[in-house]
């Protein structure tokens, strides 16, 4: 095990993430399985962005915001996947101070991302929904890509905010870190040093994202539902709930699961629960993601039909 001095504090170089289990036939059945969701997420999520890029009929502001989720999705996964499946493969996985830091980083820019395309995402259905003739304005060329370059720098920043805490934290010894990946908790749970600065830091920035988020989304739904209550055609109430359902679903698991993991007080579940939340929100749901819009959309179906007809007959 490698050391740094540092002042008065001896600074581990690299940790041992400890995994999600020591049985080996599970880990062989755990590599097997997370190694099929891995593939599937980045075969799917390549596939909605490919089909959005090359399906003129989903060229338009939901698909674009799409698109990018479907990016990010693929990022998210990537981040903690390769490495937990090394683990399942080696006695003992380490992982270095500075991958620690690009770990933790990744998955806080990727994950505050998510978070404001699903926000981007509520907002434009509000306006389809309940401001159809100003759609075209509102939801713009121009005000699309405002709103995702404006995700990813949010993305940025809480990252910078998470790096840098993680940076000003010390760690000497033990080295064991309690998960699959470096994650906030278990890493305050090993740090020797003062930790009130950096879990402030982190918790404001973690809190003033999810409470603007979660505020544009209920606003959003909170007006597209007045909508359809008022609207008098059974059908046009069907038509306008199906373009939301796809999308409510994926917020509902995504801050569903995000809110037990970094909400709910640790005394109310075991480290072993907050590991299995985990997986399903880093690993689970970016592969869950491309077929809750595709198997309830009915533009992205016959996109496909479309796409794969051509390619039959050509």
């Amino acid at each position: 095990m490698t050391f740094l001095e540092d002042g008065n504090h001896t600074a581990v170089a690299e940790f041992i993430l400890l995994g999600l289990t020591d049985d080996p036939v599970l880990r062989d059945i755990l590599f097997t399985i997370i190694l099929c969701i891995y593939l599937v997420t980045v075969s799917g999520n390549l596939s909605t962005i490919l089909l959005i890029r090359v399906s003129s009929q989903l060229h338009r502001p939901m698909y674009f915001f799409l698109s990018h989720l479907a990016s990010v999705d693929i990022g998210i996964s990537t981040s903690v996947t390769p490495n937990m499946l090394v683990n399942f493969l080696v006695k003992q996985n380490t992982i270095s101070y500075i991958g620690c830091a690009t770990q933790f980083g990744s998955a806080a820019f990727f994950g505050t991302v998510e978070c404001f395309l699903l926000a981007s995402m509520a907002y434009d259905r509000f306006v389809a929904i309940c401001n159809p003739l100003l759609y075209s304005t509102k939801m713009s060329t121009r005000v699309c890509i405002q709103l995702v370059v404006g995700s990813y720098i949010q993305g940025f920043l809480n990252a910078s905010f998470f790096t840098l805490s993680f940076f000003s934290l010390f760690f000497c010894g033990p080295h064991r870190i309690n998960h699959f990946y470096c994650d906030f908790a278990p890493l305050v749970e090993i740090s020797c040093s003062d930790v009130t600065v950096s879990v402030v830091v982190i918790s404001i920035s973690a809190g003033f994202i999810t409470m603007i988020t979660v505020f544009v989304i209920v606003i959003s739904y909170s007006y597209i539902f007045i909508t359809i209550m008022k609207m008098h055609s059974t059908e046009g109430r069907q038509k306008a709930l199906s373009t939301c359902t796809s999308h409510l679903t994926a917020v509902t698991l995504y801050y569903g699961t995000a809110i037990f993991i970094y909400v709910m007080p640790k005394s109310s579940y075991s480290t072993d629960q907050n590991k299995v939340l985990s997986v399903f929100y880093t690993v689970v749901i970016p592969m869950l993601n491309p077929f809750i819009y595709s198997l309830r959309n009915n533009d992205i179906k016959g996109a496909l039909k479309r796409y794969l007809g051509k390619k039959i007959f050509s």
